[in-house]
């Protein structure tokens, strides 16, 4: 069920499910509704040369190895697939303008537009109420307008497969978590890694490390905040750290490399998305949160005809979390693996949302 059954099986039974909703939902309410697609050749080519989509990062931006990246597959694959004209946007560094792109989006004609993350929900709410006739997605946030959709994750089921990972591999039988922010999104991460660590050794010692307060969004962008914590965890006796810390997540690495020890990556798969090839080996795996599938479907559902005001949540049962096989150092606990998300799927296991 993981590797390459994944990128196969996400697509397909995402699409499908975000298609059926947009079906299902019609009708008054501010539900998702689907309206008729574009009938014959002439309507449908003019449908696709029409489509401008518009993508505003969170912090970090575009070349973060890690979420933003993600967003950003998911937007180059409605170009290629959909033949849609893109534009994307960096916010500055303490993200204060983030109304300010969605806007300069909607001004210059770009239809959907979609915000990268929790942080533009507010921005996204506005400007949702000032182009009423524009649709908005906004990632890891419910929506909150009649033409806003809400692209969320199961990040603890995601991350409860880490946790089982890391427990089996951890030679120690001590481990560490370090988050980037200390906000209800990034303890989802931390609830179900210590859920999934404690499935497997129920004794087993885990640090956790915040770099900055609820608020303080510099906690995702701060390589040298994160590769201090790290350290102090790998010199307390940790072996293996997963974070969910954005491009902090370098300096993870950094410490693992000098400490010969194993880290957890997030988002993407980051063995994969790091250039430091001295940095690739430590990544064990990487807890995949598969905002490119999030990003293309809802673009792929907007050229259909759906309509916002509903959420769409990507978890294990439609593939759109998971562990990355990159380097097959999970490979020899698959079956361990499989297991856990089957019994998550099958409602066995309901994996907590906070710590």
């Amino acid at each position: 069920m993981l590797g390459k059954r994944f990128n196969s099986v996400a697509l397909g039974s995402v699409a499908g499910v975000l298609l059926m909703a947009a079906a299902a939902c019609g009708g008054g309410g501010g539900g998702t509704t689907a309206s008729q697609e574009p009938t014959g050749a002439a309507s449908s080519e003019a449908s696709k040369s029409a489509l401008k989509v518009g993508l505003a990062f969170d912090i970090g931006g575009r070349g973060d190895k890690s979420f933003n990246d993600s967003a950003y597959a998911g937007l180059e694959k409605a170009k290629t697939e959909l033949g849609a004209e893109i534009k994307e946007l960096s916010p500055a560094s303490d993200g204060s303008n983030r109304g300010d792109l969605l806007r300069q989006l909607a001004d210059a004609g770009y239809n959907p537009i979609i915000g990268v993350g929790f942080a533009y929900a507010e921005d996204i709410k506005k400007a949702a109420e000032e182009y009423p006739d524009i649709e908005f997605a906004v990632v890891d946030s419910a929506s909150n307008a009649p033409n806003v959709t809400g692209l969320l994750f199961a990040e603890e089921q995601g991350s409860y497969l880490a946790g089982v990972a890391a427990a089996t591999k951890s030679e120690s039988g001590h481990v560490g978590f370090v988050g980037g922010v200390e906000n209800d999104l990034i303890k989802k991460f931390e609830a179900g890694f210590v859920a999934g660590v404690k499935s497997v050794k129920a004794d087993a010692k885990i640090d956790v490390k915040y770099l900055t307060p609820d608020g303080d969004f510099s906690g995702f962008k701060a390589p040298d905040k994160g590769k201090l914590a790290a350290e102090s965890m790998y010199q307390g006796g940790a072996d293996i750290i997963y974070h969910a810390s954005g491009d902090s997540g370098l300096g993870v690495f950094q410490a693992a490399a000098a400490a010969k020890k194993k880290a957890i990556g997030v988002d993407s798969d980051q063995r994969q998305t790091v250039k430091e090839t001295d940095l690739q080996s430590v990544i064990m795996t990487s807890m995949l949160k598969r905002v490119d599938v999030g990003v293309f479907e809802f673009i792929k559902a907007f050229q259909g005809g759906a309509k916002g005001g509903a959420n769409t949540t990507y978890d294990l049962k439609v593939d759109g979390v998971g562990l990355s096989t990159t380097g097959g150092e999970i490979d020899d606990i698959k079956d361990k693996l499989d297991a856990a998300k089957k019994d998550i799927v099958d409602g066995k296991i309901t994996v907590p949302a906070k710590p």
